[in-house]
This record gives C-alpha cells, structure tokens and sequence, in this order.
C-alpha cells in the first residue's frame, strides 16, 4: 500500500494528465488550485515552443542533450566490446545497467527540479518548466535541416548527398534527386515524432522527468541500438548485444508517440485511408517508424524508402521540390495544432481559476 500510495504521490506531483484527472475529480474549492497547475503545464508547452521558434537550440555546453551524449559515448567505451562476439550476454547486461542508472539520473534531478518550483505562482512555475523544456524537444532546427538539403541539392546533386548525410547514417555516395528528397522527408516525419511529439507526449505524462528520460532513450538508440560495428581505430565497438536494451527502450517509449504523430498527420491531411497506412507501418524495420513515415507519404501521395529495406506508399510518385516545402508546411501543421490545443486548455483553465 505505501508503494502504491507513493506512486500515486509523484505522479500528481509530476504528471500534467494527473492534475487534469484532479481537477475533474476535485470539489469546487479543489478545482481552482488543480486549474492553476494546468494552466502552468500549457504555459510550459507553449513558453518552449516559442522558445524553439525565436533561438532555436540553447548553447552546446548548455544543452542538456549534449550531455547526455558524452556520457554515453564514455559510457559505451566500457560496455561495449572491441571484439567480435556472437553471445555476450555480459555486454548486455552492462548496457542494461548503464542505460537505467543514466535513466535514474536525469529523472531525479529534472524531479527536484519541477518540485522546487512553488506551485502558488502558476505562471512562474509554467514560464521555468518552458525554460527547461524546450532543450527537450526540438522543431526549428529540424525543419531548418530538411530545408537545408533541398536548397543544396537545387544547387547540385552531389551538395544535396552531402547535405543529407548530415541526418541519416545511410550512405548517401548512390542517392539520386528523388531518393535524396525520400531519406530527407523521411527524416522530418519519423523526427517530428522523435524530436517534438514524443517529449511532449511524456511530458504529459510524467513531467519533466518523463520528458528527460525520453530524450535519453532517444539519443542512447541513435548511439547505442544500432546492431554491429561503430567507431574508427581504437574507438571501434561491437554493439551487437551491448545496444539491444537501448534500442528496445526506445521502441517502446515510442510506441504510442510514434501512432499519435500519424493520427495528427491525418487530421491535418483531413483523413488518410487506414489500411493503407496500417501496411505499410508494418514493413519497416522499426516497430514505430513506419507511422509517421507512413502518414507523410500518403499525404504527399509520393513513394518514400530505404533502397533493399523497405517502400512506403508504392503506388505514389517520386517526390520533387515541391513535395519537400509541402512536407514541412505538413509538419508544422502538426506542431501548431499542438500549440493551438494547449492554449485552449490554458484559456478552459484559466475560466475555471478565475471566473
């Protein structure tokens, strides 16, 4: 009974969604208080959005995400083998541990951090966690990126492979015009979910802390899950074994992110056909990038891949430049009616505080 009492403790204390359960649930003099905290959690949302669309990405010695990749990368030099192993359940093991003490970590202290704030100043409290927010996601310079690789391409198709191989791991050396604008596009849509929907989706679930710990995830699948060899000379690692537990936290803290981001895609491409996109979600190796790549596609009615992998929306035509500009326009549709949700809910607070 403690466990769960206490359980229940930190997720009021933390989670956006609980103080929206609170609020429903309170009597009249309750519903003010818990109408206040919403009202500072749609603050938060709205005061990191602006921040991404005025500056962009904070400082690098600033940036928290950062410092989750040095650590990381530290990390992986001693979990992870210089040698070839077919079983290494040790490696394993040491990357499940790795990962969950990091994990451990950045949720503790981005706690403390949301329970520092005095909850009586709602709008100081909103305005501080938009602040720590917003290194958590990012927006601006993901659409700044994609752009960038159809401005380089317009000027050659060897800047455009060059371009692209500043977002994808894949090699770029072979890619023609069409398939330099497929990895691109793919690239925008599998990171709106990654970079915006996803923190935000935690974020109202468990707070700052839930949006940390995503981001981790995030990072550590990019730098540890992908299976076989990584690194030059003596940096070399086999990550076979060493990177599964990243790659499988990551998919499933992915999971519902990565379906609510083609729901908005659809809403915003007013309907998408539901079997199509269900199809073709399940042809990609990953359990959660084929949705919002998938969305992108048949919204653009153009064929997106991976050469030898995978094709999302076969029967759709080779993307051009256009299909780039509408591709962003798509995305931050999505980030808007993101922005457009939470200052309702703000103003639908803000009535039952004060009125």
């Amino acid at each position: 009974m403690t466990e769960i009492h206490l359980t229940a403790v930190l997720a009021v204390a933390l989670s956006p969604l609980a103080w929206v359960y609170q609020w429903w649930d309170a009597d009249s003099a309750g519903q003010a208080f818990w109408a206040q905290q919403i009202m500072a959690g749609t603050l938060a949302v709205l005061v990191a959005l602006l921040l991404d669309r005025m500056w962009g990405e904070p400082p690098v010695w600033l940036h928290p995400v950062v410092l989750m990749g040095k650590l990381l990368g530290a990390l992986g030099k001693w979990i992870a083998p210089s040698a070839y192993k077919s079983r290494d359940y040790k490696s394993f093991l040491l990357g499940m541990i790795a990962w969950c003490a990091l994990a451990a970590l950045f949720f503790v202290v981005y706690a403390l951090c949301q329970w520092l704030l005095p909850p009586s100043q709602w709008w100081w409290q909103g305005l501080v966690l938009g602040v720590l927010l917003k290194p958590l996601l990012s927006w601006r310079m993901l659409k700044e990126e994609v752009l960038a690789v159809e401005a380089a391409l317009q000027q050659s198709l060897p800047a455009g492979r060059e371009r692209l191989s500043w977002l994808v791991s894949r090699d770029t050396s072979q890619l023609d015009a069409g398939t330099v604008r497929e990895s691109a596009i793919e690239t925008l849509a599998e990171n709106l979910s990654d970079s915006v929907i996803a923190p935000l989706f935690w974020f109202a679930l468990l707070g700052l802390p839930g949006a940390a710990v995503y981001r981790l995830a995030n990072t550590a699948d990019a730098m540890w899950g992908y299976p076989g060899w990584r690194g030059q000379g003596a940096q070399r690692r086999y990550w076979q074994w060493a990177g599964k537990w990243a790659a499988r936290a990551d998919d499933v803290l992915n999971w519902l992110p990565a379906r609510l981001t083609a729901l908005l895609m659809a809403s915003m491409a007013r309907g998408l056909p539901c079997k199509a996109l269900r199809q073709d979600a399940r042809v990609t190796p990953s359990p959660n990038g084929g949705w919002p790549m998938g969305a992108m596609a048949l919204a653009l009615g153009v064929r997106l891949g991976k050469p030898g992998v995978y094709v999302l929306n076969a029967q759709g035509g080779v993307p051009g430049a256009a299909h780039v500009a509408q591709a962003v326009r798509l995305a931050a549709g999505v980030v808007t009616m993101v922005a457009l949700l939470s200052t309702a809910l703000l103003v639908a607070a803000g009535v039952v505080a004060y009125v």
